[in-house]
């Protein structure tokens, strides 16, 4: 098998994860191991992997049928990851929440707040309540007792004993995997990139799905060595001599609005270089202190730094997204809000204004989960990517 043939291998397998671990999460179940559904990273990984269970993302990006179906509980003007994810388990249309024997829920915002109370009534759920302010001074102690509060109520619930050198070793397991994502996007400094945003994508989105740990790390070491190799033998996803205009995306929520804003950004020519928001180049950079003697106390403080626009004041963000403009040569910033995610759509003004006294392009998506406007959508992107190709070719 050639380098090329090996790493399409390896993309189309973390491209098909997510239909592979429905079939994981089936076997799991049938050989009585735990298996934990989360809707946001903010449900820590260490403390679920340390119990010795699986963690899986819940469904919750796709139109139809989970959205109308939600809406016959929820309110249309919701933010349509929440009805999606509520629609996919009230529908069964989500395997991963069906083979789930706990789902952990997180309040980053207020209408998952009260989608979680209903849900209550269809699953099994853990709430964990986040702290609002990202100062470790008025925070850190709060959170920190809520993760407590977790690791005791999966000790309880499932009658297991998490110690720390549990915790100890899933720490570094994690710090590996979050690593090779932040290799990944060293790989768009390049010029050109040595990964497409697509592919960029589609290997995020695979972390929650490949749940073989050992297969995970292989695969990624591999691909990240692969795609390397190729672009110094000038067999990239781009000619040596192309040089598209560079995109950073913004947002959250993405995976439901791929196909009308991700993959129309690069079929129209420009190259997503690296993401910024709560699965940003940023977070995963920041590994948990491995020596820290209170393992518990080393994620809490990680995850106090994720910079989601749930927290007030949010200047942590506004700072890595300064650094990563000039870090990736960026040549334009598309910002992808979805309807009702009031606290993204309100922080893209901040980046706005950031872009500006960069001297930077800045386009703001507003769309949803649902069809309709991909036209209106693809014409807006085209027209910016077209101005950034004037500008760039001077």
């Amino acid at each position: 098998m050639s380098n090329e043939e090996e790493f399409q291998s390896i993309m189309d397998e973390f491209r098909d994860a997510k239909k592979n671990a429905s079939l994981f999460c089936k076997g799991a179940s049938e050989r009585g191991d735990v298996v934990i559904g989360s809707f946001c990273q903010y449900a820590p990984t260490e403390i679920i992997r340390a119990a010795g269970f699986y963690n899986v993302i819940l469904c919750g990006f796709n139109y139809d049928p989970a959205v109308p179906l939600a809406e016959t509980e929820l309110p249309a003007n919701l933010c349509p990851l929440i009805k999606s994810s509520y629609g996919n388990i009230l529908g069964k249309t989500c395997p991963f929440a069906f083979y789930s024997d706990l789902i952990v829920g997180e309040t980053t915002c207020d209408g998952k707040k009260k989608m979680y109370e209903m849900l209550q009534e269809l699953k099994q759920m853990h709430v964990i309540h986040l702290p609002n302010v990202p100062d470790k001074e008025r925070s850190m102690e709060g959170w920190e007792s809520e993760l407590h509060r977790f690791k005791e109520a999966l000790e309880e619930r499932f009658n297991v004993k998490i110690t720390d050198e549990q915790l100890k070793n899933t720490i570094k397991t994690l710090n590996k995997e979050r690593s090779y994502n932040a290799r990944m996007y060293e790989l768009g400094k390049l010029d050109p990139p040595a990964m497409t945003g697509v592919q960029m994508r589609n290997v995020l989105t695979a972390e929650y799905f490949m749940l073989d740990e050992k297969n995970k790390a292989v695969k990624s070491e591999r691909m990240l060595e692969l795609a390397k190799q190729l672009w110094d033998e000038g067999k990239g996803p781009y000619k040596k001599d192309e040089h598209p205009v560079r995109i950073l995306v913004s947002g959250a929520g993405l995976d439901g609005v791929l196909d009308k804003t991700i993959n129309v950004i690069e079929e129209l020519g420009a190259a997503i270089v690296c993401y910024e928001g709560c699965c940003g180049i940023m977070n995963m950079r920041r590994p948990i202190d491995e020596n820290d003697p209170d393992p518990i106390h080393a994620i809490a403080d990680k995850y106090l730094e994720v910079p989601c626009a749930v927290m007030s004041p949010n200047a942590r963000r506004f700072e890595q997204f300064r650094n990563v403009l000039d870090e990736w040569k960026v040549d334009g910033v598309i910002s992808i809000t979805v309807h009702a995610c009031s606290p993204f759509d309100i922080e893209s003004r901040a980046l706005e204004d950031i872009c500006n006294e960069n001297d930077m392009p800045f386009l703001h998506v507003r769309t949803d989960y649902s069809p309709g406007d991909e036209g209106q959508v693809r014409t807006r992107i085209e027209a910016f990517i077209e101005m950034l190709q004037a500008k760039k070719n001077g």
